[in-house]
């Protein structure tokens, strides 16, 4: 068993972290990479890591995950760093769950866990606490036992019914069941009104544009200085949970919808991810999708693929979406590493942007390319009799404009990339307007 002490500061509860090094298991990521990582999400709920470790595992022992010596190894290290809390960075089962907690007379977190609770701290909205709470839920209804493990004792009679522990737990399991379904009729009517919305902005020609990428990769830092907005961004995992929309204008005037979402994390607990699912279809309904990856950080190519298979999850194909892949932090990047790095960006496929939200850099580039990504069509030709001015500016508002004349006698002759139902309703505002390069493949 490797050891190493991890100093930080987070004075609330001592904790000791535990990673299982399954033998044999396929993992892109270090063992030592998803340890940090697995303190640096038990630093999100302020607990302070006293101890971290990484703990071989040949095999699952299905009363403990650890065998025996290794039950006790830890338990010793637990009581030598005066901890209260041991984050195993593992699924537990509810059995193992409560085995290590009497082994080792601590409070045991498994990741699961550890992720709910910090969802639970972080949400604000109230579809966003709805969803976690759920999530928790679901999560906790399979380790109601563990509650009631004082009353097994009592357990007895005539062999017709179950002892007292047994129908505490059966009326609890019907409360939660109870609680769970008004939670599921709540979220109907709240997906309901978020759909609404959605349709909303459907009828309006504004393309939308979302941000995914593992947490702490500086989507929320880079939605703030496209947009000009101040979503939460920090240092730490999961800095962002509720999703943020906000309008980003691209080159020429033509504005966008900018779409800030919760990061993703290797090994998402599937309760969260069915749970997130109605949040994230802004995700799948976008029409750009950036990609936004920690460019700096080692684990950048095993973080992007944990993202990709959270979107295959969620229904979003990869291959045939426009996904942007957008290599943040270069500013972090050591100047030796540069050149090799923006070989690699070029031969990348989706292809991918060299940026950095702290500094600016490439952003300019970064709105072109979207830019150029929404545009669908090619340029129509708008020509407009004089003094149109409401229509003049109604299509730099919706459309892209890439070329304007105006003659002599004051009429203006513009090109202009327009989306179907920005042309529709261009159609209907201003039959004025002389249309030409129109493709028409049935209704618009």
């Amino acid at each position: 068993m490797s050891s190493k002490s991890i100093d930080r500061e987070a004075p609330v509860q001592g904790a000791v972290i535990i990673h299982p090094e399954h033998e044999g298991r396929d993992s892109s990521r270090a063992s030592e990479a998803r340890l940090e990582e697995a303190a640096g999400l038990a630093l999100a709920l302020d607990l302070q890591v006293r101890e971290a470790l990484i703990a071989p595992l040949r095999k699952r022992t299905p009363a403990t995950l650890f065998g025996k010596g290794k039950v006790e190894e830890i338990g010793a290290i637990c009581e030598a760093a005066d901890a209260s809390v041991a984050v195993v960075d593992d699924s537990l089962t509810p059995v193992q769950q409560r085995n290590l907690e009497k082994a080792w007379k601590v409070k045991v977190i498994d990741r699961t866990g550890l992720i709910l609770e910090i969802f639970a701290r972080r949400a604000r909205t109230r579809e966003g606490r709805l969803q976690v709470e759920l999530a928790r839920l679901s999560y906790e209804r399979s380790r109601l036992v563990r509650t009631w493990t004082h009353l097994e004792r009592q357990r007895g009679g005539f062999g017709v019914m179950g002892g007292p522990g047994e129908t505490q737990i059966e009326t609890d399991r019907r409360l939660l069941a109870e609680k769970i379904g008004r939670l599921k009729k709540e979220l109907v009517e709240v997906r309901r009104t978020r759909t609404l919305q959605r349709s909303a902005r459907k009828r309006r020609p504004y393309p939308v544009v979302a941000l995914v990428g593992y947490t702490n990769a500086g989507k929320s830092t880079l939605f703030n200085r496209l947009t000009q907005a101040e979503v939460m961004a920090e240092d730490m995992l999961f800095a962002t949970l509720d999703p943020t929309l906000r309008m980003l204008n691209l080159p020429d005037g033509r504005p966008a919808i900018l779409s800030d979402t919760v990061g993703f994390i290797s090994d998402l607990p599937h309760e969260l991810v069915e749970a997130f699912r109605a949040t994230l279809e802004e995700v799948r309904e976008a029409d750009v999708i950036l990609h936004v990856r920690d460019i700096a950080s080692p684990d950048s190519d095993a973080e992007a693929a944990d993202v990709r298979e959270v979107l295959e999850r969620l229904g979003v194909d990869m291959d045939e979406r426009r996904v942007l892949e957008v290599w943040n932090k270069v500013d972090l990047v050591p100047a030796e590493d540069r050149e090799l790095l923006e070989g690699d960006a070029r031969r990348a496929h989706p292809p991918a942007l060299l940026v950095s939200a702290v500094s600016g850099e490439g952003l300019d580039e970064l709105l072109r390319t979207v830019a150029g990504l929404v545009d669908e069509a090619p340029p129509i030709e708008a020509r407009l009799p004089p003094g149109e001015g409401a229509a003049i500016a109604w299509l730099y508002r919706n459309g892209r404009v890439v070329e304007r004349e105006t003659g002599d006698d004051g009429a203006v002759r513009m090109a202009v990339r327009l989306s179907p139902k920005a042309l529709g309703q261009f159609e209907q505002l201003f039959p004025q307007a002389v249309l030409t390069g129109v493709e028409r493949s049935g209704e618009i």
